[in-house]
């Protein structure tokens, strides 16, 4: 697959700003703090600017919105719209609808984007109003009690204890230790509450795709979890075209469960993560089989049938068919320098 194509579709879906719209649909035509994150992560370790601009963008977008913070950094949100939104307008303000705004990963993630950046030596924090925001996005996941607060989750759907939130926020919070105050006892207590809940994602959830994320690219949980999850993922969400988020998932279900086109690269990244490298090309080989011609990776295929939907490209998906194809072309280039070919 040339990997031009695939960048020049994250190109056609970049914002002035410096964030990105999740797609060319008019369905997605808006800006998720999570979807942006994951977005970016081709550029966490090159030579560009794009990682730093999409960070400034969401950082410009909080300070807007730091009176909100204020608030619930000392009184815990209520209603569902006092949360910090993770879903914004291509201008970067807040939606007047009714929606699942309390998503715990989103901030875990953005944390966790704003450590990893700082220490591959980017430009994250501009100033000391910056750095601010990050305290204050500490200080808001303290009051919110994250580790125990029922949140609408990665899918943005009914409220309970996600253990993939949760693990979220212990590594954004673990990620900018250096950067702002954390208290010990905060990364403990969501430490201790995916002790109790995993491998399940919830009281609910069995498994649930979002667990991926605890491994790629959190790195949170030991190898033995690790590969417990993917193997319950595996063995009961994965599908042709990719994966069911959770059994039972109604979001464009036509008598199936939808079939999400992340789910073969993300289980690519994750076997990497775990150095299951024959695992690593059986995912390589099943990601390039969906991606299609001219790179527009779709959200998600139908529930039962061949038909991907509206939301197609997906940005995030396109992200992550990037980042696992350069991951195996990087372990090659590794591959041939330990081990050159004799001419």
């Amino acid at each position: 697959m040339n990997l031009d194509k695939l960048y020049n579709v994250l190109e056609q879906l970049h914002l002035p700003n410096g964030a990105y719209k999740a797609s060319l649909s008019s369905h997605y035509s808006y800006v998720w703090m999570r979807d942006v994150c994951y977005i970016v992560l081709p550029f966490l370790d090159k030579q560009d600017s794009r990682y730093e601009r999409a960070y400034h963008a969401l950082l410009d977008m909080l300070r807007t919105y730091e009176w909100k913070i204020d608030i619930h950094r000392q009184q815990k949100p209520v209603y569902r719209h006092e949360y910090i939104h993770a879903r914004y307008s291509l201008d970067m303000k807040e939606l007047p609808v009714e929606w699942g705004h309390a998503q715990h990963d989103a901030i875990g993630l953005f944390l966790w984007g704003v450590g990893k950046g700082t220490e591959r030596g980017k430009r994250i924090l501009r100033d000391e109003k910056d750095r601010e925001i990050i305290q204050k996005l500490v200080e808001y996941l303290e009051c919110v009690r994250y580790w125990e607060d029922e949140d609408n989750g990665m899918w943005e759907e009914y409220a309970e204890l996600h253990a993939s939130s949760v693990g979220a926020c212990v590594a954004g919070l673990q990620a900018v230790q250096m950067i702002v105050d954390v208290p010990a006892d905060l990364i403990k207590n969501g430490q201790e509450t995916l002790r109790f809940l995993l491998p399940r994602e919830s009281n609910t959830k069995e498994t649930d795709l979002a667990l991926l994320s605890l491994i790629y690219p959190y790195q949170v949980v030991s190898r033995k979890t690790g590969l417990e999850i993917l193997t319950r993922v595996t063995d009961r969400l994965e599908r042709s075209y990719g994966c069911m988020r959770y059994e039972g998932d109604q979001y464009f279900n036509e008598g199936h469960e939808a079939e999400w086109c992340f789910g073969f690269p993300w289980l690519g990244l994750c076997y990497a993560q775990l150095g299951e490298l024959n695992q690593l090309e059986k995912y390589l080989s099943k990601t390039l089989e969906i991606i299609p011609e001219n790179g527009r990776v779709p959200e998600l295929y139908i529930g039962g049938t061949d038909q991907p939907n509206e939301n197609t490209p997906l940005a995030w998906s396109v992200s992550m068919c990037i980042l696992l194809i350069e991951y195996v072309n990087s372990l090659n280039h590794l591959r041939n320098k330990i081990s050159p070919k004799e001419g």
